[in-house]
């Protein structure tokens, strides 16, 4: 007659493979993939297994609730919408990417909102925060930002800044550069290519509301200031990240100051800057270094309009980002085993 496990068990016989399989209906094959954590078995599978697994002892109840499908978290990533080509790649590098998210438990979805309103990111935040499981997004430094985020805190619905951060705020990472340090960095190579002689050079902002923009023109300054006071900052000037804008701020410093040698563009909109700088014919006698390598910066390298490009790599922060919830999920501390990101500097023969 025929013995079922549970009947052999009884007689205290150790449960096999075989007996798993029997009990759970499926075959060997689909019971080794499972406790082997190999892909290619269907959840309900997995857990019809484990549970047959565990009703026989082949492994403790632990095991059973590890194998638990875990529902995925809803991450909401705000981004700046506009003409910021490395926001915009970075935005679809997100949504092509939501297999490696999924791995790490994770649904992401993004929105554009309007750039430089502090009110309408603020509301943002609160209403992203009612039905998703954390929120990544550009701060803005400005008090209806900070409460935002502290009340996301308070109601349990972690926050990660990327790109620029936030003071005296409880979100839960940043994920960015260390932006005084990469305006010290773009200071020292406009320097380098201006060379010893006295000059002039200026800067475009997106806006100074970003704590990224502004700590770059510190260190911008600080740098010119502290090892090449031969060079003269002759002004900064803010333009949204927008290509249109930043065309017309360019045309003008170009008009007000013939003899300019060096723009250093802090944030987005890099076409406006080097269109303003073809249309003028200063291409070859002007020294250009901008951030975020997009099709247009990449098209300035080529042809000799920009001579720099500092940037950071999308993926790098895109995986950074799903390991910080993963560890927030699993209440572990938010940067454990997550490194640093850094900065890369881009010219014309490095062009990846």
């Amino acid at each position: 007659m025929f013995e079922t496990p549970l009947e052999a068990i009884e007689k205290g016989r150790r449960p096999t493979i075989v007996d798993v399989a029997r009990h759970a209906g499926v075959s060997t094959a689909t019971v080794d993939r499972v406790l082997n954590g190999r892909q290619g078995v269907r959840a309900p599978t997995v857990h019809r297994v484990m549970k047959s697994a565990a009703e026989l002892g082949y492994v403790d109840e632990e095991a059973l609730d590890s194998a638990e499908p875990r529902r995925l978290a809803n991450i909401s990533f705000l981004l700046p919408a506009g003409t910021n080509r490395y926001l915009t790649h970075l935005g679809r590098s997100i949504v092509d990417q939501t297999p490696l998210f999924e791995r790490h438990g994770i649904k992401p979805t993004v929105e554009y909102i309007k750039s430089f309103n502090p009110d309408i990111l603020a509301a943002a935040l609160q209403r992203h925060g009612r039905s998703a499981d954390g929120v990544a997004f550009m701060a803005l430094e400005h008090p209806a930002v900070r409460e935002a985020v502290n009340r996301l805190a308070d109601k349990g619905v972690p926050t990660v800044t990327l790109i620029s951060d936030i003071a005296n705020a409880q979100r839960a990472a940043y994920l960015g550069l260390d932006n005084r340090s990469t305006g010290r960095l773009a200071g020292y190579l406009i320097a380098r290519f201006v060379g010893k002689a006295p000059a002039k050079v200026a800067m475009i902002a997106g806006s100074l509301s970003y704590r990224a923009h502004e700590e770059r023109e510190m260190g911008f300054l600080h740098v010119l200031k502290e090892s090449y006071p031969h060079i003269e900052v002759v002004g900064i000037r803010e333009g949204h990240d927008d290509e249109t804008m930043n065309y017309r701020q360019m045309r003008m410093l170009l008009s007000q100051h013939p003899d300019l040698a060096g723009i250093y563009n802090i944030g987005g909109g890099a076409s406006g800057v080097g269109k303003a700088i073809k249309d003028a014919r200063r291409e070859h006698s002007l020294v250009f270094v901008g951030h975020g390598l997009t099709p247009d910066t990449r098209a300035f390298l080529i042809d000799g309009t920009m001579d720099a490009v500092i940037t950071q790599n999308p993926s790098d922060t895109i995986g950074r980002v799903a390991r910080v919830f993963q560890n927030l999920r699993a209440g572990r501390p938010a940067d454990e085993d997550v490194a640093p990101l850094r900065s890369e500097v881009i010219f014309r023969e490095n062009l990846p």
